[in-house]
């Protein structure tokens, strides 16, 4: 017999912020918040006891926990409606978010394509133009689902265009299904592939393709297969059942992937048990033989990006940190008789190909520098840029002779140029039309200095002219881990908050990828430490420099930066006035025990490693350090109710720490979107109502009762 919800979901008031006055109008801030029950559940780690009272909130398809985010959300939404000036704000994020964007155009087979959102709309849609210009839509992802919750999830096309696979994720979940199409007549061909997870698609002529997936495990509970990613591959007009394993059937390997080259003679394999490190495979599609290995071990990265026969080029960073572009051939494959066809620089290399060429992406601390290269490693020229800020693209097939590129930075949107890769020249293909006022504003990078004396970059944004008065509203942006780079880009949420005289900061912290190799291991497991650390020093630099105060700064950080703000709010709450951990990993404890965690040992380490480990990250896991009597600033988590990849599990708990031990007038929300995963194809309205109540949350919580 279902319990009635009442007896589940019993209101408790934890705390009770003071009524507020704005104009004539009293407001009533105070909170009740549901009263979240206790369970009596342990883990042991090398003898030690560790107390895990929410345990039943890890299940989050019952019916308790539904309950239970049914109700929190109902406190949420009822405080963030309360704030006056959330509408305005609404208004404005629509406004300034309604133009229309384009992407760069590809061709495939005998059309052109390319996505268009005419502003509003929840998806971007695909389009295509015939060669005599007649455009029409070819897929809209805004007709996959009703509310805008399903999403294109990857989409390739065969050599000669005719046909497509395309993925469909719904719910923001990282399953996805792949349906193919005849391009010409957008007639599906062939039964609906299901349940694929963490894979592109590749063609093998027009025979099928590769595609990668687990067996798909239930619950949120970690499968015993969950460590076994294999490469599938799907032959046209056969059964799913029938698809053949191409590699991981015998090997365990967490992450598999799998491509055909341009000139469909060879597949390339990858596969890596963390997110660092890889093995690397070659098969010969025109021969019976295996699988060749070529690198055996998961110390170095290393990347085919393209091939001239048999003759293949590489990004390695083997004896290489910052990475460096080889070639070998398959007759003579051996890593110590690679041969350097760009040499690694004291800048981290990410190139691509097109036109025939290599195009060498270097980050110079953190902001873009672009070098074009022929396939014998002669420069043939430096490309000039329309600022400093990020560039990307430059890549297509061997015969285009037109390539495309976009630029942005933190004041500049996302304007796509046009290149001819034998001239050299550069223009506007398109150029958004939007209502902000860039020249307004500027970015700034400094170099502070962390707590153990390492330089670390951050870019500052606010409106020219501002005074530092230690009285700006700011947020402090960070990732810190997995290798990833924070490079600057346009945002409209952001462009919102510089107008109301908001200050946007983002620091380029140790554990990501934006000084090369070395730069992530020391953000990384017994070094996870540093991270924090650099960025608890941004936070201080900006206080120092009057940039902002302690009263009117904001912490910000999803996924791994989730778990960033999670650890640097609870190891020091007087920091900071408002703290926003988006779609955290907060329980590092159990952390590797949800489906996708496992595969992040290399940046975390796991609680089941070594001792040591196990206390090393008890005493930073988010988790496990709220501590009962103190004051936690006002906290707005995020998270998906339907998050496959950092389990919602995280969130809900650590709110429940929070909301039990907090004390004093600062609010703990937390927001929980309903049918929605970690983040990707996520509906434009879901983003602009996300970015909305977190900037009424945090500029009400610094003490702001009416926007400029």
């Amino acid at each position: 017999m279902k319990k009635p919800i009442t007896l589940l979901i019993a209101l408790t008031t934890i705390v009770a912020c003071k009524k507020e006055e704005t104009k004539n109008e009293e407001i009533d801030m105070s909170v009740t918040y549901p009263e979240t029950k206790k369970v009596d559940s342990t883990d042991t780690y090398f003898g030690h006891q560790i107390a895990d009272p929410y345990r039943w909130l890890e299940d989050d398809h019952s019916e308790e926990t539904k309950a239970w985010v049914k109700a929190q959300n109902e406190v949420t939404f009822g405080y963030l409606e309360k704030i006056p000036f959330r509408g305005h704000l609404k208004e404005r994020m629509e406004k300034l978010w309604n133009y229309e964007k384009v992407s760069a155009p590809f061709v495939e087979g005998n059309f052109t394509y390319y996505y268009k959102n005419n502003g509003l709309q929840n998806q971007s849609v695909l389009y295509r133009k015939d060669e005599s210009g007649k455009e029409e839509i070819f897929l809209d992802p805004n007709t996959f689902s009703k509310d805008g919750t399903s999403s294109l999830g990857g989409i390739n096309f065969s050599k000669d265009g005719s046909l497509v696979a395309y993925a469909i994720s719904e719910g923001g979940s990282d399953w996805r299904k792949v349906v193919v199409l005849n391009t010409a007549t957008k007639e599906v061909i062939g039964d609906t592939i299901v349940d694929v997870k963490f894979s592109g698609m590749s063609w093998y002529n027009n025979e099928g393709f590769y595609y990668s997936s687990y067996d798909k495990p239930t619950g949120s509970e970690l499968s015993a297969k969950t460590d076994q990613h294999k490469l599938y591959y799907h032959k046209l007009g056969t059964a799913q059942k029938e698809d053949s394993v191409i590699f991981g059937l015998n090997e365990k390997r967490r992450y598999v992937s799998g491509y055909v080259t341009e000139d469909q003679n060879y597949l390339i394999i990858t596969a890596a048990n963390t997110t660092y490190g890889n093995e690397l495979y070659i098969k010969d599609l025109n021969k019976k033989g295996a699988v060749v290995n070529i690198v055996n071990n998961f110390d170095t990265s290393n990347n085919i990006i393209d091939n001239v026969g048999t003759k293949f080029y590489v990004l390695t960073d083997f004896n290489a940190p910052n990475k460096r572009i080889v070639t070998f051939d398959l007759s003579n494959t051996a890593q110590v008789n690679w041969v350097d066809v760009i040499p690694e620089t004291e800048n981290v290399l990410t190139p691509t190909t097109g036109s025939g060429y290599i195009f060498a992406e270097y980050m110079k601390d953190a902001v873009s520098l672009i070098k074009q290269y022929d396939y014998e490693g002669k420069l043939v020229r430096d490309i000039e840029l329309p600022g400093i800020g990020s560039a990307s693209g430059f890549s297509g097939k061997k015969e285009d002779t037109t390539l495309y590129y976009s630029f942005t930075n933190y004041t500049t949107p996302n304007t796509i140029y046009e290149f001819d890769s034998k001239t050299g020249a550069s223009k506007v293909y398109n150029k958004p039309n939007i209502d902000f006022q860039s020249e307004n504003y500027e970015s700034k990078q400094v170099f502070y200095t962390s707590k153990d004396g390492t330089k670390v970059p951050m870019i500052i944004t606010y409106k020219k002219g501002m005074e530092m008065n230690g009285k700006n509203p700011t947020i402090v942006y960070g990732y810190g881990g997995f290798n990833v780079s924070l490079t600057p880009s346009f945002s409209i949420a952001n462009a919102v908050w510089l107008e109301n005289g908001g200050i946007y900061a983002v620091a380029n912290l140790r554990g990501g990828g934006e000084y090369g190799k070395d730069w992530h291991k020391n953000g990384t497991q017994m070094q996870k430490q540093n991270v924090f650390d650099d960025f608890i020093a941004a936070a201080e630099y900006l206080i120092n420099e009057k940039y902002t105060s302690s009263d009117f700064l904001a912490v910000k950080g999803g996924s791994n930066g989730g778990l960033l703000v999670g650890a640097t709010m609870t190891q020091r709450p007087d920091l900071m006035k408002v703290a926003i951990p988006q779609v955290g990993v907060l329980d590092m404890l159990r952390y590797h025990t949800f489906t996708a965690g496992a595969g992040w040992a290399y940046d975390y380490g796991t609680s089941e490693q070594t001792e040591e480990m196990f206390h090393y990250l008890k005493g930073y896991s988010p988790v496990h350090n709220v501590k009962q009597g103190t004051q936690y600033p006002a906290t707005i988590i995020t998270t998906g109710d339907h998050d496959d990849r950092v389990v919602p599990a995280h969130s809900f708990k650590f709110a429940a720490e929070l909301q039990a031990k907090q004390t004093g007038p600062n609010p703990t929300l937390i927001r929980i979107d309903v049918n929605a995963g970690h983040g990707a194809g996520k509906s434009t309205e879901a983003i602009i109502n996300e970015q909305v109540d977190i900037q009424a949350f945090t500029l009400y919580n610094m003490g702001i009762r009416e926007l400029k």
